[in-house]
């Protein structure tokens, strides 16, 4: 995604580094990354340090289990126990979710595994459910064969997926910003979806034209 968009965007030279989940804020809040990609959902306290991009995808939250499990709905995660990592999105969802069900709560696990792995121990029952994006989803699912049931989640949440840029880089992320309508607009968007992303999750065009 970003090496397509980066074909749009003049004067700047971009170049990728892999690293863990925890290491992505500090290596922006240290200026050692301007620009990062990860999944990323929006939530109000990256907003307040970080510049969001226009959403680059939909990709809505869903619930994860055995599928011979008890658990139908979130209505059923009461008591049982799920795996995360420290400061995500999914872990405010359970903590949120456990607020408003104190006298049955939810447990979460923070193991500090990786989505691949963490999908392999909810197939060999060391915990209950996961909740996580469903590309990523379907993807480890798919690829591992893995006997997991997915269900969707209807929610409030934002479902959108977005590129976060360090709080000085205001002129990359306009720029940026336009290279995905261009994107969008000519139809590469989509079919680098369907490419890496196994569908068609675009996000909604009104999104992306009302994002600044």
């Amino acid at each position: 995604m970003i090496k397509s968009a980066s074909r749009y965007i003049d004067g700047y030279d971009i170049s990728f580094k892999k690293t863990a989940w925890d290491s992505i804020f500090v290596g922006l809040d240290s200026e050692i990354y301007q620009v990062a990609a990860n999944n990323i959902s929006y939530t109000k306290e990256r907003a307040s340090k970080y510049l969001y991009s226009v959403p680059i995808a939909k990709n809505p939250l869903v619930l994860v289990t055995k599928k011979d499990s008890k658990i139908k709905s979130l209505d059923d995660i009461g008591g049982k126990k799920t795996q995360d990592d420290t400061g995500t999105s999914t872990a405010k969802f359970v903590d949120d979710w456990n607020k408003k069900h104190s006298d049955s709560p939810s447990t979460i696990d923070y193991s500090g595994e990786d989505v691949a792995k963490r999908l392999l121990d909810l197939d060999s029952g060391e915990f209950d459910y996961l909740i996580f994006d469903k590309i990523s989803v379907n993807t480890i699912i798919k690829q591992k064969a893995l006997d997991l049931k997915v269900i969707d989640l209807q929610t409030d949440d934002n479902p959108n997926n977005y590129i976060i840029f360090s709080s000085d880089s205001g002129k990359l992320q306009g720029e940026f910003n336009k290279a995905v309508k261009k994107l969008y607009d000519n139809g590469t968007l989509e079919k680098l979806s369907n490419k890496y992303l196994g569908g068609s999750y675009l996000p909604d065009k009104q999104a992306i034209e009302e994002s600044k």
